[in-house]
Parts: structure tokens; C-alpha cells; sequence
């Protein structure tokens, strides 16, 4: 069985699900994450559902090759910090980083009419866990070579500047920070020595 089977799965789902979704505006439509709906309806499952279905191919696409590049080393590292429990938890935070980037749109929304859709929250998730194991691993940002502690730390202040603008540009930004940082703290909580190692590979110690 391949190491990062959980990865490829998710990355299946993610793309069946999504074109079912593209085909099909009703089923699209209630996987929608709606903070309205979920607090007046229970609706709960949207938290998930949305994380599944994306805006078009470019958004599905880009997403998909971020958890396909990233997720097998993470899935990886789960494995040899975790054993037995590594994919469990790996997916488990998956799920979680993806909850966790909806919160805030949750507690913003829930009063009004808002939608939101795709898997960033959780997919920035694995990113950040990538700094967190390998942060000086060269990464390509609109072809331009840098470290990764350095793509994350402007992501993170990317994203704060365009959460605090209201999104005007249509993309829950809320989402990529705190899915990402879910997972990175979360990351740190379950294997403490993963921040030793983290510390040490930025100093060269």
C-alpha cells in the first residue's frame, strides 16, 4: 500500500466530488458553506461539504496540486511522529483545518446571506505543517524560488491585510490563516519535539 494513500483519497474525492458539483447547480448549491443556513437549519455538515466542491477548475486545480505536492510529505512525517495513529490524525486535521478556517466566517455571517466554497482552509493547513517539518525547502511563488518559512510568513501577512479589507476581493482569506495555522499549533501540540526540530532548522543549531 502506498505511504500517502490518505492524500491521493482526499485529492480523489476532492476532484469527483467538485465535478459532480460543476454538472450539477442543486447539489452545488446545498454543499455550499452558509453560516445562515447551518445556524438555522442545523446544517452543519456544510462545514465539510464546502471543502469539497470548488469554484471552477482553476480553483480546484490549484488547491488539488498544493495537497497533492505537500500532503505526501506531511502524510509522511505524520507517519514516522504517530506510527499507527500518523494517517488517522493527518486526516482527522485535515477535516479540522478545514472546519477551523470557517469559523470566523461563521460567526460574521450568520445573520445574513453568504457563501463560500473550497478546500484552502485545509489545504493551507498542510502547507503550514510542510513549514513546520521543512522550512527551508526551496518553494516556487509565482516562479520565483524562496524558502518556505519565507512563503509562509508573507502568506500569513497576506492574508491578515486582505481578511481585515472584508474579503473585497471575493476569497475568504479568513480561511487560509486559520486553517493554516490550525494545523501548524495542532502539529506542535501532538509532537512537541516537531517544534524543537523547527527551531533548530531555522538557526542551524
Amino acid at each position: 500500500m502506498d505511504n500517502t494513500i490518505i492524500t491521493y483519497i482526499l485529492v480523489g474525492i476532492t476532484l469527483v466530488t467538485s465535478w459532480q458539483a460543476f454538472n450539477n447547480p442543486d447539489m452545488r448549491f446545498k454543499m455550499l458553506f452558509s453560516p445562515r443556513d447551518i445556524r438555522q437549519r442545523g446544517e452543519y455538515y456544510r462545514f465539510i461539504s464546502s471543502g469539497l466542491i470548488h469554484a471552477d477548475w482553476f480553483h480546484l486545480g490549484f488547491n488539488m496540486l498544493a495537497l497533492y505536492s505537500f500532503g505526501r510529505v506531511v502524510e509522511l512525517y505524520y507517519g514516522v511522529l504517530f506510527g499507527v495513529w500518523g494517517k488517522l490524525l493527518y486526516l482527522l486535521l485535515y477535516f479540522g483545518a478545514m472546519i477551523a478556517g470557517d469559523i470566523a466566517a461563521y460567526f460574521r455571517h450568520r445573520q445574513h446571506t453568504y457563501f463560500s466554497l473550497g478546500a484552502s482552509g485545509a489545504v493551507s493547513g498542510v502547507v503550514f505543517a510542510f513549514i513546520l517539518f521543512q522550512p527551508w525547502a526551496q518553494l516556487f511563488v509565482f516562479f520565483i524560488p524562496m524558502p518556505a518559512i519565507v512563503a509562509g510568513l508573507l502568506y500569513v501577512g497576506y492574508s491578515y491585510y486582505s481578511a481585515t479589507r472584508g474579503s473585497i476581493d471575493g476569497i475568504a482569506h479568513d480561511a487560509h490563516l486559520l486553517g493554516g495555522l490550525f494545523r501548524f499549533f495542532f502539529s506542535i501540540i501532538l509532537s512537541p519535539e516537531s517544534l524543537t526540530s523547527f527551531i533548530q532548522q531555522l538557526f542551524g543549531s
